[in-house]
């Protein structure tokens, strides 16, 4: 994974002799050039550190004159000594994007936006440059060493495929580990929505009796149009990204983006819902099946309105959620796919290692999923080999979550992994190397012996919560000494979290496809711009003081606002997709986010990161701040090993 590092000499220079205003980020991958609203993210913690209305920033020393987090009794950004800074005069592609207003009848404002413009447009032009010198630097390195990658400092894997902590885990107390199926031992290509799309879309056609030209209209699943997290509102049929306060930050009717006047309107005025018309006007679509969901039921209602054609978008929502489950349910789509499995399935060449490192080490592993046997048997058979049930201590299938959690009486059936029957002897004990059917947690365990460790609890020392990882727990699986894996938020994780007090994993592959986005000069120039700018407008806001505004004020502030906006836009183009980040809702954390940070312990881009740490590994969470006003650590300069090594010094 590439990414910009502060290791170029002018690049250093210009960032802490000038920016100061979103400062060299430490992640742990390498010294970036990450903004600080993104730090949290960077860090790997989609938490809510400081967001960008409110970005830490350095404290100012002699040799940097910032624009200060809060705006208040900041100089904007002064060159060192009181020396112009020669920041030459190429042409800029952004011009437009960085050139500010000028306040009329207000010298001392239009003097803050003029020095703003002037680091801006120096930030510009020195980014051509840092990005000219990067390449270079990752040519040379690609000729020098084949297959070079980024690695974490910390646990030697490479940047995106870390694994994130929300809560301290000591793996070392783990005895047993649960994993989903799909989208988390085993992903697919695109060629399995793509699958999923055309049969809901023909059985609208065929059951539904939805226009047959809709199969000539060239409707086809696009993956650069729908996320993970949305959810689909029934009375609009709009397709909204919620934040994690549930205001609907983007919406789209169709494939064109709907007005924030019409958001307005349609949500009382307050882009929101009551917590009781959410119930009943939203359908969340999060999990990666869901993807399917999101753009069919956006082509549906596209095809209408291009075609003037009344409609009524519950009706049609309802019909495609139908259609989608439908699918799902016949088992049409699961046997096309057990019989190509080459087609659909990824390879995953570090499963099988990853697994038998987690069992040498005594944990016992549970595979639980909702997928019939036969096409487990497919997937599982084409990523590890025909063999792939030796490693599982329990494996159920068809367990119908999150029932599988709530259900107290549901008895386990075995199914003969010979012929796929379900046999009808009564279940008192799970065996190894064989495959159960149905059953419900309570049963579980029931039916499974207790494992004992004796790891030693330490981390009291650290000020991490000891109690609540006490291996006493009465009940063999309802404690925190279980580790369960998945993809689905409240279909794999919520419950056993919730109700039981597991530890949890969610495989997240946005995780990796976002770090590599923003890791691009292009990204983090935005980032920075924007933290600049909405510092200037902090300092704007205190040379005004605290009486009425004037027309040119509000002028003023208005014209800044919309830049910030506009640079905003242009992050949401950078990741390919209209709604942007999975986990920022333009720029408060998404409600995706605040649920996985609720919910879920720890959070990686696939299993397969997990063969990058020991089995009794520890993980730290990020520190996790909530508001703006809590104290935040002191972020100076930022060296590594490699920078001393290379450069040869520290500064004095």
């Amino acid at each position: 994974m590439s990414s910009v590092t502060a290791r170029n000499p002018m690049f250093r220079r210009f960032n802490l002799g000038l920016l100061g205003l979103a400062t060299l980020d430490r992640t742990d991958t390498v010294c970036a050039f990450v903004p600080a609203s993104r730090q949290s993210l960077a860090r790997g913690s989609v938490g809510f550190g400081a967001s960008t209305s409110t970005s830490p920033v350095a404290p100012p020393t002699d040799e940097e004159d910032n624009l200060s987090s809060n705006g208040v009794g900041a100089n904007l950004l002064n060159p060192p000594n009181g020396e112009a800074m020669d920041y030459g005069d190429e042409p800029i592609d952004d011009e437009e994007l960085i050139s500010l207003p000028r306040h009329s009848s207000n010298g001392r404002v239009s003097n803050i936006l003029e020095k703003a413009e002037t680091v801006l447009r120096g930030l510009h032009r020195q980014s051509v440059k840092v990005q000219d010198a990067l390449e270079e630097e990752q040519i040379e390195r690609e000729e020098s060493s084949e297959g070079y990658e980024k690695v974490d400092a910390t646990s030697g894997s490479p940047a995106n495929e870390c694994v994130f902590a929300n809560s301290y885990i000591n793996l070392g107390r783990v005895e047993t580990i649960g994993f989903d199926y799909d989208y988390t031992l085993v992903t697919y290509r695109p060629e399995l929505l793509e699958l999923i799309y055309d049969m809901a879309l023909k059985r609208l056609v065929n059951d539904k009796q939805y226009p047959v030209e809709m199969l000539h209209a060239d409707m086809a699943f696009d993956p650069h149009f729908s996320i993970r997290g949305l959810a689909v509102d029934r009375e609009t049929g709009w397709i909204c990204h919620l934040s994690y306060t549930h205001k609907v930050a983007v919406a789209w009717e169709g494939r064109n983006k709907v007005k924030r006047n019409r958001l307005f309107e349609e949500y009382s005025g307050k882009r929101a819902l009551r917590p009781d018309e959410r119930k009943s006007r939203l359908k969340p679509l999060n999990d990666r099946f869901s993807m399917a969901e999101c753009c069919l039921i956006a082509d549906v209602a596209q095809f209408f309105k291009d075609r003037n054609i009344p409609f009524c978008p519950r009706n049609a929502v309802n019909d495609v959620l139908k259609a989608i489950g439908e699918t799902h349910i016949s088992g049409d789509f699961h046997r096309m796919v057990a019989e190509h499995p080459e087609k659909y399935f990824n390879e995953s060449p570090h499963l099988k290692t990853v697994l038998e490192s987690l069992k040498a080490s005594g944990k016992r592993l549970i595979f639980v999923s909702n997928s019939p046997f036969w096409y487990v048997d497919a997937g599982m058979s084409y990523v590890v080999g025909p063999n792939w049930r030796n490693a599982w201590d329990v494996v159920i299938v068809s367990a119908g979550k999150p029932a599988f959690y709530t259900e107290n009486s549901r008895p386990f059936r075995e199914v003969s992994a010979k012929t796929g029957r379900i046999k009808f002897k009564k279940i008192t004990e799970l065996e190894p190397g064989e495959v159960y059917t149905e059953g419900c947690l309570r049963e579980l365990t029931k039916c499974l012996p207790r494992w004992h460790d004796d790891a030693d609890v330490s981390a009291g020392e650290l000020g991490y919560d000891t109690q609540s990882q006490n291996l006493g727990a009465s009940s063999n699986l309802a404690s925190p000494n279980v580790l369960y894996i998945g993809d689905s938020l409240f279909a794999d994780l919520v419950d056993a979290k919730r109700e039981y007090g597991w530890t949890t994993a969610a495989v997240t592959p946005e995780v990796g496809y976002e770090m590599e986005a923003q890791s691009k000069t292009r990204f983090v120039l935005s980032e920075r711009t924007i933290n600049l700018l909405l510092n200037c407008l902090r300092m704007v806001q205190a040379e005004l003081g605290n009486g009425p505004r004037s027309a040119d004020d509000i002028a003023v502030m208005d014209a800044v606002e919309n830049l910030v906006s506009k640079w905003r836009d242009e992050q949401t183009d950078m990741l390919k997709n209209p709604f942007g980040s999975v986990f920022r809702a333009r720029f408060q954390p998404s409600l995706f986010a605040h649920s996985l940070k609720r919910y879920c312990d720890l959070y990686m881009s696939s299993v397969s990161a997990l063969r990058h740490y020991s089995p009794q590994h520890r993980f730290y969470p990020d520190d996790a701040r909530l508001l703006s006003h809590e104290v935040r650590g002191i972020e100076g300069e930022c060296w590594d090993l490699e920078d001393v090594l290379r450069y040869g010094a520290v500064d004095e």
